[in-house]
């Protein structure tokens, strides 16, 4: 689908898992070089994504460093992710208990070239992968960062399928490394799924 407005200037693609979203936002370039509209809050809304966004991050991460895969519970974050310069394989796993599609993924490459952006409702897990020699990682948030409200599953965890390709080295916080597989999560920590959204 696409946002009404000048030529049709934001496409957004859904993915296999409903509610992850792939936008990607119309570039124009001239000899002085280009023009990016990164967010619009109409258009987005026009395209399916009616949200308030209140918090932005950036990061700046080397090749193959793994962050993730990351969630809040109590204070849940939507993300609508992008990548400024770079590129990373960015995944969302959904982990709400009670989904039809728990535990299932999914993948997409986002780059400065290919001016993808992801969003990730709440109750998905979320992480990447860096594919280049550094890439600058940003983001947009539907709730603050909570510290004691950070959850999260081992971004390798065999049960989760996760195609992150060959990795000789990850560079992994010790945090995240130390992530517990996603079938050794207590109920109680992971996010239900809303009896509105079947």
């Amino acid at each position: 689908m696409a946002a009404t407005g000048e030529a049709m200037a934001l496409q957004c693609t859904p993915t296999a898992l409903p509610g992850v979203l792939i936008f990607t936002p119309q570039l124009h370039g001239d000899a002085r070089g280009f023009f990016l509209q990164t967010y619009h809050a109409r258009e987005y809304a026009a395209a399916g994504l009616a949200r308030t966004f209140v918090q932005d991050n950036l990061s700046r991460s080397c090749r193959d460093t793994v962050r993730g895969l990351h969630y809040q519970l109590r204070h849940p974050q939507a993300k609508l992710v992008s990548v400024l310069s770079g590129a990373v394989l960015d995944v969302a796993v959904d982990i709400r208990r009670g989904s039809p599609t728990f535990g299932r993924h999914v993948t997409v490459e986002l780059s400065a070239e290919n001016r993808r952006q992801l969003f990730i409702p709440e109750g998905f897990a979320h992480g990447f992968r860096v594919l280049t020699d550094t890439a600058d990682f940003y983001y947009k948030c539907t709730d603050f960062y909570t510290p004691g409200d950070e959850y999260g599953i081992f971004w390798n965890d065999p049960a989760l399928g996760i195609p992150w390709g060959t990795i000789a080295a990850p560079v992994v916080s010790a945090k995240d490394a130390a992530l517990p597989h996603l079938r050794d999560l207590p109920t109680a920590h992971l996010p239900a799924f809303p009896a509105d959204a079947s």
